[in-house]
């Protein structure tokens, strides 16, 4: 996936090197700072990327080519085998029809179904999602839902129609702690009951740890690291990934409210282009003479599935903060 840079012909791989599988019932995060690619790499998935953006690779759902198929390929696919999970739902839902006039909508356009079992099928969608009278709340509007409640009607809407594979895009953005931690619940247990996949894009490793099988590590459009859930969080294996671990606060009380943080910023799109090793180099605490002049290959490590873009990664500690001290790698 390409975009031009600063205005001039020149090209910068927004996402490159990336792939990954998402297997019947699993869930996959995708994790990283801002500007890694994960909001880019969810939405070609979908279909929904900018016209181009995907110069090069290949998307396949089950055996159905996806990248490069003309949007209006996408019209069978959207609702009944893919659906998104977005992180306003304000942007998705209308303000001036009903939530269950909505969700109906949606069941009449893959189903055919009548009015009135459109209209049941929404209400027990409502009702899966864990909104309390549901047939009485299908006839509110949108604004007379909380925030929390909301992120459940499109969750609703996204899985009504029993997607094989949903992609929720930073759910719970501006949600409180307790209410973040039901939306995820949600998901999960729609997972179980219908068997969908679900790609989660998120910053969150809290939320991670507690409802993500396996985890993406992305920086800078790359691929870091990934593996299961407990590979990476309990053995992150490349020097990113354990800065972003080391970053997060304890789970025990402390005197010191300072936390360690991964010096410098992540690369502009003109930085990058000039960058020839590792896209981490520049911030790492461990890069060396070939991480500055040879990209990194995803590598298999001593645990069996997980994989690493780093030179140096049979150097990364054990403890994530013994690699980023208290005052960060700078």
């Amino acid at each position: 996936m390409g975009f031009p840079a600063g205005g001039r012909e020149a090209e910068v791989a927004a996402v490159r090197g990336l792939s990954f599988d998402v297997r019947e019932g699993e869930s996959l995060a995708l994790v990283g700072e801002s500007g890694a690619g994960k909001s880019l790499t969810a939405r070609v998935l979908l279909g929904m990327a900018p016209h181009g953006a995907a110069t090069s690779g290949s998307v396949r759902l089950w055996d159905q080519e996806l990248l490069g198929a003309p949007r209006s390929s996408y019209a069978g696919l959207w609702g009944r085998r893919i659906a998104l999970v977005p992180q306003d739902a304000l942007s998705v839902l209308s303000p001036v029809h009903t939530v269950g006039d909505q969700l109906a909508a949606a069941v009449r356009s893959v189903s055919g179904l009548g009015r009135r079992q459109a209209r049941a099928a929404a209400v027990a969608a409502l009702d899966r999602v864990g909104i309390a009278d549901a047939a009485g709340r299908a006839s509110a509007y949108p604004h007379e839902f909380s925030g929390g409640m909301r992120q459940r009607v499109v969750i609703a809407m996204a899985t009504v129609n029993e997607p094989e594979l949903v992609v929720a895009d930073e759910p719970t953005t501006a949600l409180d702690p307790a209410v973040q931690e039901q939306v995820l619940g949600v998901l999960a247990s729609l997972r179980e009951t219908t068997g969908a996949a679900l790609v989660l894009v998120t910053h969150d490793l809290g939320a991670v740890a507690r409802h993500a099988d396996r985890i993406l590590v992305m920086y800078a459009g790359s691929p870091m690291e990934s593996g299961t859930a407990e590979q990476v969080l309990t053995r992150p294996r490349n020097p990113y990934t354990a800065g972003l671990l080391a970053s997060l606060p304890p789970d025990r009380p402390v005197t010191d409210r300072r936390l360690p943080s991964i010096g410098g910023a992540p690369p502009s799109s003109s930085e990058l282009s000039r960058l020839a090793g590792c896209v981490f180099a520049p911030r790492c605490p461990l890069a060396g003479e070939p991480c500055r002049t040879h990209e990194p290959e995803p590598m298999a490590t001593d645990d069996a599935g997980h994989l690493v873009s780093c030179h140096r990664w049979p150097d990364v500690p054990a403890s994530a903060r013994d690699l980023f001290p208290l005052n960060g790698a700078a």
